[in-house]
């Protein structure tokens, strides 16, 4: 079982080993804080079926093995999820699912809803899949966001055939209600719309926040995308699921073509297979961890970048940033990585909305996570 303070144990020399994306895409003296990566040292239930994969040579041809009976007990035991082990797909990740889905789908050239500001490969994989993307984006409430219900009716209304939701929402940090996610299958219902439904950061809710799994709600209006690999750090390893809870999510997935579920990793589904079986200890002491970060990075910004508009997430490591008001332009991550080299995700990556934003990778360590924010804030002159 991990001790919490695990968590803050891993140097910038040990980081800097790695050559994951994050750490390779700048040079040594940028600190990078922008792609969904965590700075934690990996789960030990994670790290033996690994090492006992490899000492076996058991690097051959992927199949599902036990994964989907493990994501079933999983889901059922947190979320009180009943999951047929039949109707969990293995995908290689989790937007090759939705791609793959709408493909099975048909409808060439139908619209496909969006809510930016999103995940940035929403824009870029609908259209792999033949589809138009269609805006509706998330509606400004207070410090935070809504669903904008009647933009939906009305895209629904124009034709639009599926909604990709992002649930929990990538970069805000949003764990939708229950009452609006209702509301949604309600719209669903009323015009004939498939809800695809990314759920890849579901795992990684944050005490005070309950997720919902769309299908629950949804049924057979739905399919649902999860994945170990955000929750226990897993993203090269290229594993996720498509999960159903009805006939028409049955029809859809029994058309994907065999050889999607081939392109999954082997050691993906080792490594996902113990995350959902035995990781969980491991997961509950990471969450605690970031429920300090996302905390800690309140403080920070209060005292060094005060103006910076920041709402706790409810979910992930992932923190959106409004620096509108320091009059940084539509890039501020920009001129953060040129002064202050530390290297934030841009705003304008996850749609219009995003001008003057950036995102936080708050998933490190709490030194790590402060010299992100003092870099940032000599950068803007506020140090």
């Amino acid at each position: 079982m991990a001790d919490d303070d695990d968590f803050d144990g891993l140097s910038l020399a040990d980081l800097r080993r790695r050559r994951s994306s994050k750490w390779v895409t700048y040079s040594p003296d940028v600190l990078p804080a922008f792609v969904a990566e965590l700075d934690v040292p990996l789960a030990d239930p994670v790290r033996h079926a690994l090492h006992e994969a490899v000492e076996l040579g058991d690097l051959g041809y992927t199949e599902p093995a036990g994964l989907p009976a493990a994501f079933a007990h999983f889901v059922a035991d947190a979320y009180g999820w009943e999951v047929d082990p039949a109707d969990v797909h293995l995908v290689p990740d989790v937007m090759v699912g939705v791609v793959e889905v709408l493909r099975a789908m048909g409808d060439p050239g139908g619209g496909v809803v969006i809510n930016p500001p999103v995940y940035p490969p929403f824009f870029v994989d609908l259209p792999e899949a033949g589809r138009r993307v269609v805006e509706v984006p998330l509606a400004p409430d207070g410090e935070g966001y809504v669903l904008d219900l009647d933009g939906l009716a009305a895209a629904f209304r124009a034709g639009a055939s599926a909604y990709l939701l992002c649930s929990p929402h990538n970069p805000l940090g949003r764990v939708w209600r229950e009452d609006e996610l209702r509301a949604v299958v309600e719209l669903a219902d009323r015009y004939g719309v498939l809800v695809l439904a990314d759920e890849i950061h579901a795992p990684l809710a944050l005490p005070g926040a309950r997720h919902f799994p769309f299908p629950t709600i949804g049924g057979d209006r739905s399919v649902a995308f999860w994945s170990a690999s955000k929750a226990w750090n897993l993203a090269g390893l290229k594993c996720a699921v498509a999960v159903t809870s009805g006939a028409r999510g049955r029809r859809l997935l029994a058309r994907l073509p065999e050889e999607v579920a081939y392109r999954a990793g082997i050691l993906g589904v080792a490594a996902a297979e113990a995350a959902f079986t035995s990781g969980r200890p491991w997961l509950e002491a990471m969450l605690r961890h970031l429920d300090r970060n996302r905390r800690l990075l309140g403080e920070l910004l209060a005292d060094r970048l005060p103006e910076v508009r920041y709402r706790p997430p409810d979910a992930s490591f992932l923190a959106w940033l409004d620096f509108r008001p320091y009059g940084l332009g539509i890039d501020p991550a920009a001129t953060l990585l040129d002064r202050g080299r530390v290297a934030l995700e841009p705003g304008p990556h996850f749609g219009r909305q995003g001008a003057g934003h950036a995102r936080l990778n708050i998933g490190t360590s709490r030194a790590l996570l402060t010299e992100a924010v003092d870099r940032a804030a000599a950068a803007v002159g506020k140090s």
